[in-house]
C-alpha cells in the first residue's frame, strides 16, 4: 500500500486525502493547527465540507517529522503564503529524491517565485522530484466524487507519471505535462482574473462582460507566461483556460466571490472576512504587477484589480477605464509580444 503524506488540512487537502484514502492509499494528514486536526478527527468532517464524511482510515499528526517519514509522496496543500515556512519546517526530515506534489497556487510576492520554485529553493540540497498538480478543480466537487480532471506537471516525466497513477480514480482523471512554469503562472493569475469577473457580476454586468474578462484575462496570462518560457499550448489546456473558466464562474470560487463582494461595495477586509477562507488572488496580486512591470507585459485587467484592491479607483471607474482604452487589433503581432 502506498503511503501519502499531506501537508495541510484545509478543504482541498481533506478532499484530496479523502479521494486517496478511498482508492486504497494509506493517508496521513498534517496541520500546524491542533484544533483543526482535533475537529476533523472527532467529527469525521471538515467544517467547510458540509455533509461530507471523512474516511476513518485517514490518520493525523501535528508533528511534521512524523508526516515526512516513509512516504511515497509528500503533498503540499497549504495556502501559498505558508508554502515556504512549511518547506523550511520539513526540510530536515524530507528524504533525498522525495517526490513532492504541490497543489498550492500562487506567487511569492518578494521573490516572484512559483510554488514549486519556493519548495525547490528550500529543499534544493535534497534534489526533490517536484510535481505541480493543477487544473479546473474545486474541493467541494471532488469530495462529492463528481467527475474532475487535473494535470500533473513536472520536468521529471517519471515523477509526473507516478503522480498520475497515484492520483487517478474513477472520478478524477489525471494528465501529464512538462510545462511547469506555464501551468503555475496560469494557476496563480487565474485567481486575479476571477476577482475581476466577480467584480463585474457584483456591479450588475452580465455574461458579455464576464466572457470578455475571461478571454482578455487569458490573453494577459498568456503574454506573461510566454515571456517566462511557458508554451502556447499550456494556456488552452485544462490547467490554463479550463482552470480560468471554472474559477471565474463557479459558485465555489473564493476569488470570484471576493470580487463579487468588492463589486457590491465591500472593503477588501470585509470581503475576505465574508468569504471565510484564503483568497489566493489577493496574495498573488503584488507579484503579478511586479512581474508585469519587470518583463514589460501589458496586463490591464490585473493592474485594474490591483488599483481597486488598493483603493486607488472604484470598481465602477475601473470598468470605465478598461472600456475606454485605446482601440487596437485583437492580436497585434505574434504570440510572444502581444497575444
Amino acid at each position: 500500500m502506498l503511503n501519502i503524506g499531506i501537508l495541510g488540512a484545509g478543504t482541498w487537502g481533506m478532499s484530496i486525502a479523502k479521494m486517496l484514502s478511498e482508492t486504497g492509499k494509506n493517508v496521513q494528514v498534517w496541520s500546524a493547527l491542533p484544533q483543526e486536526i482535533e475537529f476533523i478527527r472527532e467529527n469525521k468532517k471538515h467544517p467547510n465540507l458540509k455533509n461530507i464524511i471523512i474516511p476513518n482510515e485517514i490518520t493525523y499528526t501535528i508533528n511534521i517529522e512524523e508526516l515526512c517519514k516513509n512516504k511515497d509522496i509528500i503533498v503540499f496543500v497549504v495556502p501559498s503564503t505558508f508554502v515556504r515556512s512549511t518547506a523550511k519546517a520539513a526540510k530536515n526530515f524530507v528524504p533525498k529524491n522525495q517526490i513532492i506534489v504541490d497543489l498550492a497556487k500562487g506567487l511569492e510576492s518578494n521573490s516572484l517565485l512559483t510554488m514549486t520554485e519556493v519548495i525547490e529553493n528550500e529543499l534544493h540540497a535534497l534534489s526533490p522530484r517536484l510535481v505541480a498538480l493543477s487544473g479546473p478543480t474545486h474541493a467541494e466537487e471532488l469530495a462529492l466524487r463528481l467527475p474532475t480532471t487535473i494535470v500533473a506537471a513536472s520536468k521529471d516525466l517519471k515523477a509526473a507519471q507516478f503522480t498520475q497513477n497515484v492520483f487517478s480514480s474513477p472520478y478524477m482523471r489525471v494528465y501529464t505535462n512538462d510545462d511547469v512554469k506555464g501551468i503555475e503562472i496560469s494557476a496563480a493569475l487565474k485567481n486575479v482574473i476571477a476577482i475581476a469577473a466577480g467584480i463585474s457580476t457584483g456591479l450588475g454586468y452580465g455574461d458579455n462582460a464576464k466572457a470578455a474578462l475571461i478571454t482578455r484575462g487569458m490573453a494577459e496570462i498568456t503574454r506573461l507566461g510566454l515571456k517566462l518560457g511557458g508554451k502556447v499550448s499550456t494556456f488552452t489546456s485544462l490547467a490554463g483556460i479550463g482552470d480560468l473558466i471554472v474559477t471565474c464562474t463557479s459558485q465555489h470560487s473564493r476569488n470570484n466571490k471576493a470580487g463579487f463582494l468588492l463589486g457590491k461595495g465591500y472593503t477588501v477586509e470585509n470581503a475576505v472576512k465574508e468569504v471565510g477562507m484564503v483568497v489566493e488572488g489577493l496574495n498573488a496580486l503584488p507579484a503579478a504587477i511586479e512581474m508585469a512591470n519587470k518583463y514589460k507585459v501589458d496586463m490591464p485587467i490585473c493592474e485594474t484589480v490591483y488599483s481597486i484592491v488598493n483603493g486607488e479607483i472604484s470598481p465602477k471607474n475601473a470598468v470605465d477605464i478598461l472600456m475606454g482604452r485605446e482601440p487596437k487589433h485583437e492580436y497585434q503581432g505574434d504570440f510572444n509580444s502581444s497575444f
